[in-house]
């Protein structure tokens, strides 16, 4: 069964920084697109960011130059940078894989359980 699971959130002050992991497993064909969305309490998920195995990336505006997304696929792993951070960036984030199967077959979705990342003084 593949699965991805997330590590590093936490509590951090504003201005601060954290970096979150995501490493798929299991048995697939192709990865197309990993990445990160976020949910904060009585709001739906969002976009924060996601990058494809052409090293195509994509940003929510409310963090572009602030995070950093990376993907090592070797290791079928995807990284978040997050500098910068502020209050409203609470949230409970996703790790998301978008792969294959098998050959012929459609594109399945992933999701992690999530991380918290909390943001205050």
């Amino acid at each position: 069964q593949v699965q991805v699971v997330e590590s590093g959130g936490g509590l951090v002050q504003p201005g601060g920084s954290l970096r979150l992991s995501c490493a798929a497993s299991g048995r697939f064909f192709r990865i197309r697109t990993m990445g990160w969305y976020r949910q904060a309490p009585g709001n739906e998920r969002e976009l924060v960011a996601t990058v494809t195995t052409g090293d195509i990336t994509n940003y929510a505006d409310s963090v572009k130059g602030r995070f950093t997304i990376s993907g090592d696929f070797a290791k079928n792993t995807v990284y978040l940078q997050m500098n910068s951070l502020k209050p409203e960036d609470t949230a409970v984030y996703y790790c998301y894989l978008n792969y294959k199967r098998q050959l012929g077959e459609v594109y399945l979705e992933v999701w992690g359980q999530g991380t918290p990342v909390t943001v205050s003084s």
